[in-house]
């Protein structure tokens, strides 16, 4: 089944690997017996249908989790049931996906008024005033 991430971007099942293995913490006896974690691993580079720009943009959010061939691996071992903890790491893929898919806001230089800086200087040559008459009395 695939994951649905926006309207025009859609996860396929062959792009996301799921590899359940054993989890550390609380749990008990359980713990050594059952592999409920979970470790996604989704192939971003070769994903058809990421355009490059989402790409580039996930690269830089995911940071550390990004591997040399181009994969993004996520772990979670939060709760003691492997169904959830899958489905906890398919929202947070999803969730980072959708980050990544957000256009940033293009920044439009400003400089400040001539007025502003004649402002700033005089504040500050008053300020330097102020100081000045604080040394010692001759």
């Amino acid at each position: 089944m695939p994951l649905f991430v926006t309207d025009k971007i859609e996860i396929a099942d062959w792009e996301i690997t799921e590899q359940f293995v054993r989890a550390s913490g609380p749990g008990g006896q359980n713990v050594n017996k059952v592999s409920t974690a979970v470790e996604l691993r989704f192939e971003a580079a070769r994903s058809p249908s990421l355009p490059e720009p989402v790409k580039n943009r996930l690269r830089r959010l995911a940071g550390r989790r990004w591997t040399k061939d181009g994969a993004l691996v996520m772990f979670c071992d939060e709760t003691r049931h492997q169904a959830r903890n899958r489905e906890i790491v398919r929202e947070r893929l999803v969730e980072l996906i959708k980050q990544a898919a957000e256009k940033p806001k293009f920044r439009v230089k400003t400089k400040p008024t001539r007025g502003s800086v004649e402002r700033r200087i005089k504040a500050k040559k008053v300020r330097g005033e102020v100081k000045a008459l604080r040394g010692r009395v001759d």
